[in-house]
């Protein structure tokens, strides 16, 4: 019993431990001389590079420094910094991003900081093209999607339920006959009408848990997935698949808008809007769409192709300006293009995905959003470069606010998801 009891005490010391690893005692920051990161074209930004342990400068430590345009970095440099700290300089000539990246070398192992400045990023503006048939192209695709009746299926989740929503999981028919989607409603338990919200996803292959913390109680949630899959299965299901059939499904058949893999996607979570208002607990008046990432670009697809959306929640909106990349200015995730430039694919090919790819570009979504929106992104972020949100954000023609929070990469901030949360419910009238 003793042996038993110093286990369980083991145990219960060690748990707690495990828990507190947060961050690194070494920590490379870049830093602007600009509070709000911005600068006028033509003006000159400097950084000061700082490596410290234990919060104060380390001396002599090796340092690697890439700086430039975003995703086209047009300086490299190795140097020793003697008391842990540098100056560093740069300036554009035209709209844009300009980064510094520093990556410290320290004990055989790297550590990385980055800081990213804005020149008169107001004035930028996409490089994508419209196609002359982009509205009869996506007309179509959904009057034919919307020839298959919804077919709903609802199944209680006991286990994810509160005392305020009732959860569900839930499907419906996509494009084809025996295609569907899949997802996780939240419904107050209250009898009443209330407002509803859309949420897509970023990119993946994963499994979904409903909203209950939007507004509990108080609001109607469809959280969707995208792949034609239930969202309630083990883990390793989707892990099979993403390594599987579905790797890279972002990059299907690019070139050919009628078999791109987005196609289903995009009618799929209009057809969310249809599942809502299909719903006696809606109000019949108010269904935002919200998302990040993958989830960003698909919210500007369903508020551009579906006018019943009375708002939209926009962050670091991926699949943004594929074309800019032909300019080497830094485009959306996936970068498709960017890539294929690098390994030498024949121009002809690369054309034919830049001209398919207009079917599906955040831009041109963006284009015809009427909707007010709340637009969030960082000027760090390496997977969708400020560049392409940016762009984005300045051809929306609609009532719109923009919040950036410079530092943050392809994550966010609690303060920033906050302010997110805020503006939907303020929205449905929260």
């Amino acid at each position: 019993m003793k042996r038993f009891a110093s286990l369980l005490l083991c145990l219960a010391m060690l748990l707690p431990l495990t828990a507190q690893v947060i961050g690194n005692n070494i920590v490379v920051t870049v830093t602007p001389d600009h509070q709000d990161w911005n600068y006028k074209v033509g003006e000159t930004v400097n950084f000061v590079i700082n490596v410290r342990k234990s919060g104060t400068l380390l001396d002599n430590v090796n340092v690697d420094i890439e700086a430039g345009p975003v995703m086209y970095p047009d300086v490299k440099k190795s140097m020793t910094l003697k008391d842990g700290t540098a100056k560093w300089s740069g300036k554009m000539a035209k709209p844009g991003f300009y980064r510094v990246t520093a990556t410290a070398h320290v004990g055989g192992k790297d550590y990385k900081g980055l800081c990213t400045a804005g020149f008169s990023p107001e004035k930028l503006r996409p490089y994508c093209q419209e196609p002359k048939d982009f509205d009869a192209f996506w007309k179509k695709a959904l009057d034919a999607a919307r020839k298959n009746d919804l077919n709903p299926t609802k199944r209680l989740l006991p286990e994810r339920c509160t005392k305020d929503m009732n959860v569900y999981e839930v499907s419906y028919v996509n494009n084809n006959w025996n295609s569907r989607m899949f997802g996780i409603l939240s419904v107050p338990v209250k009898p009443g009408k209330y407002p509803a919200l859309l949420r897509v996803p970023g990119a993946g292959v994963r499994p979904y848990s409903g909203d209950t913390y939007t507004a509990p109680g108080k609001c109607i949630v469809l959280e969707i997935g995208v792949h034609g899959i239930p969202v309630t299965m083990e883990q390793n299901v989707y892990d099979d698949l993403h390594n599987g059939a579905l790797d890279g499904y972002w990059n299907f058949n690019v070139a050919e808008p009628d078999k791109n893999y987005y196609k289903r996607v995009v009618t799929g979570a209009v057809r969310g809007v249809d599942f809502i208002a299909s719903l006696p607990e809606w109000d019949g008046k108010t269904i935002g769409v919200t998302g990040a990432s993958q989830g960003g670009f698909l919210s500007l697809a369903v508020a551009a192709l579906d006018k019943r959306i009375t708002f939209l929640g926009v962050v670091h909106d991926a699949m943004c300006d594929y074309e800019a990349e032909l300019h080497n200015v830094g485009g959306g995730w996936p970068h498709t293009i960017y890539w294929d430039m690098k390994s030498g694919l024949d121009k002809n090919l690369i054309n034919l995905k830049v001209e398919g790819g207009r079917y599906y570009d955040g831009v041109n979504f963006a284009r015809r959003v009427t909707q007010p929106g709340w637009y969030s992104f960082g000027y760090n972020d390496e997977v969708v470069p400020p560049t392409s949100s940016y762009s984005t954000y300045n051809i929306v023609t609609a009532p719109k606010t923009l919040s950036v929070y410079q530092m943050t990469g392809h994550y966010w901030y609690q303060e920033q998801w906050d302010e997110w949360q805020d503006f939907l419910r303020k929205q449905m009238g929260l």
